[in-house]
């Protein structure tokens, strides 16, 4: 049988290495980065951590209801979660042309982001931040691996290959190269469990993010009333989640002790996350659910050394930071570079 030209493009285009969607990631961990110096700031002025989140998360919320407020298509897509959560046809295109069944576990994505700030919360002061970084990142990447090949993102299951079990351990390897400076021993490392489960379930988010995705999605062309609704859910389910904690929080500590700031940057947290969760749900059904992670860790670790280096008061980054940027970015590219699908 005679070779066919288009078959062979198709498969040409599965083998090629998913450069643009890694590049995507890594701009989405900068934003992530971003953000966390942003609601870190905003945090010490106000004197709460969970009162930082929920204006992050909320403030994220009010854009995106606007934007559903006066997008139909982003409205119809909400629907077709909805249909899709009660199991009524026409719920989206889906994978292959099925419409597929949302299941209600596959809608509360938004829940493990405020597990993330909570954790943060809990964890920061006695781990301090150099474990608490470390933890998120080995569960992150060892997870994003069992995510993918289970086969919850959107994109089916990914087999296990060795660029991409590579991956996971070099990123590991590469933050904790660049914390080294300041590593301590907390006699409280148990701790340490709690972000380790954070950084799992950002893997679960991003995964399921892609699959609210792809049934809000109706067609091709409608990809981005798809993102704008997943991305709205997730935003409701973390503030619901984060609100929650807050009146946990005062009822137990008391009202916080510091006062909103006047400076309108500091309340940027929400469109920062509205960006990266948008792109991370748009990305994750063609990179996998690790090219994704690994992407937007090597994003947050370039993006917190160029802000250390350009905000002022802030100590400049030492050797092992910058090796370990650079190794992590080797990490990223690792499984990237060696990217290969199963022919069918």
């Amino acid at each position: 049988m005679a070779d066919d030209p288009t078959s062979r493009r198709s498969t040409a285009a599965r083998e090629r290495p998913p450069v643009l969607g890694v590049t995507l990631a890594v701009l989405a961990g900068v934003g992530a980065a971003t953000q966390s110096r942003v609601n870190g700031t905003l945090a010490d002025r106000i004197g709460s951590g969970f009162e930082a989140a929920v204006i992050s998360f909320g403030s994220g919320l009010l854009v995106l209801t606007l934007a559903l407020a006066l997008w139909p298509g982003a409205r119809a897509a909400l629907r077709r979660v909805v249909r899709g959560l009660r199991g009524e046809p026409g719920a989206g295109h889906g994978l292959g042309g099925v419409a597929p069944r949302l299941r209600w576990w596959e809608c509360v994505g938004g829940a493990a982001g405020g597990f993330f700030v909570a954790t943060q919360g809990l964890t920061v002061g006695t781990l301090g931040v150099a474990v608490f970084i470390v933890a998120i990142v080995a569960g992150q990447s060892v997870s994003s691996l069992v995510v993918d090949r289970l086969g919850l993102g959107p994109g089916g299951v990914r087999l296990i290959t060795v660029g991409r079990a590579l991956g996971p351990v070099l990123t590991v390897a590469a933050v904790a190269v660049s914390v080294s400076g300041s590593l301590s021993a907390p006699g409280a490392l148990g701790l340490a469990l709690l972000p380790l489960l954070a950084g799992a379930g950002s893997s679960w988010q991003q995964a399921v993010n892609g699959r609210v995705r792809a049934v809000a999605s109706d067609a091709p062309g409608g990809a981005a009333p798809g993102v704008c609704a997943a991305t709205f859910l997730n935003f409701l389910v973390g503030t619901a989640v984060l609100a929650v904690a807050l009146v946990i929080s005062l009822l137990v500590q008391g009202p916080p002790r510091g006062t909103l700031p006047s400076e309108p940057w500091l309340y940027a947290g929400g469109v920062l996350g509205i960006a990266f969760i948008a792109i991370s749900a748009a990305i994750v059904h063609r990179i996998g659910v690790l090219l994704l992670g690994l992407g937007m860790i090597a994003g947050q670790v370039v993006g917190a050394l160029l802000l250390d280096v350009v905000t002022p008061g802030v100590d400049p980054p030492g050797p092992a930071t910058y090796i370990g940027a650079v190794l992590t970015l080797v990490a990223v590219a690792a499984p990237a570079l060696l990217h290969r699908r199963p022919a069918p």
